[in-house]
């Protein structure tokens, strides 16, 4: 039997409120069907199942507030068919058993017989928030100790400040400001402050290098006109599409920039999912995640492109497009920005900046012209890779450019 999980959707995310359940005990999922909608400071977020079985329990009720790591719900294997050439029991039609299943099967109490006492049951899981945890271990502060406020009793960042501060645990925590409507879209304010608090961390404790380079964008402006010549307006590949496949391509060679430093070790990620920084109308960021873009085409991820941007700024994203980016890119130059210079989104390991892409001067083979270039930027990780290989790396994407028709 497997669980479906809150799951964290942003570095110091302690919480999600539960909107509303798409299925309901009995239901039979699969792999990526969608289950729930939860809201985050990043708004609604679609939340899918990563197994294929029955929905047995359902936790919780839609409008709790419930911890990170917490489970939702209770998924049972799929009921299996009677073998071939086994009596089926008296009265059994061969049919698919009602959900929820567990309580189908079980076994039809016969008369009393004396029977030997039952185990005491085992104690439930103790229900701690990420956060939490890793504050109570770098303290080395016993959970045990702590009494939770969260919900059902769960452990959270509060509590174990409380704790160091002293407090009474047995105090009702402190008030806090009142919660926007479940769904409702985040306030700006609400949003910054979620991301102050992730950036905060990652200043903290990331130790960030920075390199830039200028690229020449010719040959790949040259490419682009020939190719949309005879396109639609809506049809049309924009040069962000071969910027992000440059990139994608070029970390097939720069494994160690594609990943995340989870404890104490750099884990490669499990494909090349670019995470692109997207701003909302109202304010703040979301970054979900275009999943292996190093395998699609240019078309590909122009759609790919349009869709994630469309959908982040409509409340329509799936927590896995919030959860998988690999490395995070953001892009600028449509805001007049000649070079940006990321933070890095922990777990992640690097970030890749796009400036502006602008007709500069350019000096080659001793003469002198303007070039439309572009400015980019790697942030990384200096306890994963060095300056030697992130300078390597930014090679590699410029030599992707100067080849588009390859891309």
């Amino acid at each position: 039997m497997g669980e479906l999980r809150m799951p964290s959707l942003g570095a110091d995310m302690e919480y999600g409120t539960l909107v509303e359940w798409r299925v309901e005990p009995g239901t039979q999922v699969e792999r990526g069907d969608i289950v729930a909608v939860v809201d985050t400071h990043k708004g609604a977020i679609e939340i899918e199942v990563f197994e294929t079985g029955v929905i047995e329990e359902l936790l919780f009720p839609a409008g709790s507030r419930v911890p990170v790591g917490v489970a939702l719900a209770r998924i049972g294997s799929l009921p299996s068919a009677a073998l071939p050439g086994e009596p089926s029991p008296p009265g059994d039609t061969g049919a698919t058993p009602p959900a929820p299943v567990a309580e189908a099967l079980a076994p039809v109490a016969a008369a009393p017989t004396p029977v030997a006492e039952a185990p005491p049951p085992t104690p439930a899981r103790r229900r701690v928030s990420p956060l939490a945890r890793r504050m109570a271990e770098e303290l080395q502060i016993d959970l045990g100790s702590i009494e939770g406020t969260g919900e059902g009793g769960a452990v959270t960042k509060v509590d174990v400040e409380r704790a160091i501060g002293g407090a009474p645990l047995s105090e009702a925590p402190a008030p806090i400001a009142p919660q926007r409507q479940p769904g409702a879209p985040p306030g700006p304010d609400e949003m910054r402050l979620a991301i102050a608090a992730a950036v905060t961390r990652s200043k903290r404790e990331i130790p960030h290098y920075y390199l830039g380079t200028r690229v020449d964008m010719s040959r790949a402006a040259a490419w682009l006109q020939v190719l949309n010549l005879k396109r639609a307006p809506g049809e049309r590949v924009l040069p962000a599409a071969l910027l992000l496949k440059a990139i994608a391509l070029a970390l097939r060679e720069f494994p160690d920039l594609n990943g995340f430093y989870i404890d104490g070790a750099f884990r490669a990620g499990g494909g090349i999912h670019l995470g692109m920084v997207v701003s909302l109308r109202d304010g703040g960021i979301v970054v979900p995640a275009i999943h292996d873009a190093d395998t699609r085409s240019v078309d590909q991820l122009m759609t790919a492109l349009r869709d994630v941007v469309q959908r982040a700024r409509a409340g329509g994203l799936r927590g896995s497009e919030i959860t998988d980016p690999t490395i995070s890119v953001t892009n600028l130059g449509d805001r007049g920005a000649d070079v940006v210079y990321g933070v890095i989104y922990p777990p992640q390991v690097a970030l890749v900046g796009i400036g502006r892409i602008r007709e500069q001067p350019w000096a080659e083979n001793g003469m002198i012209g303007a070039r439309p270039v572009v400015s980019l930027t790697l942030a990384a990780d200096h306890r994963v890779s060095d300056g030697h290989g992130g300078g390597l790396f930014l090679v590699a994407v410029e030599r992707w450019l100067q080849q588009p028709e390859r891309l």
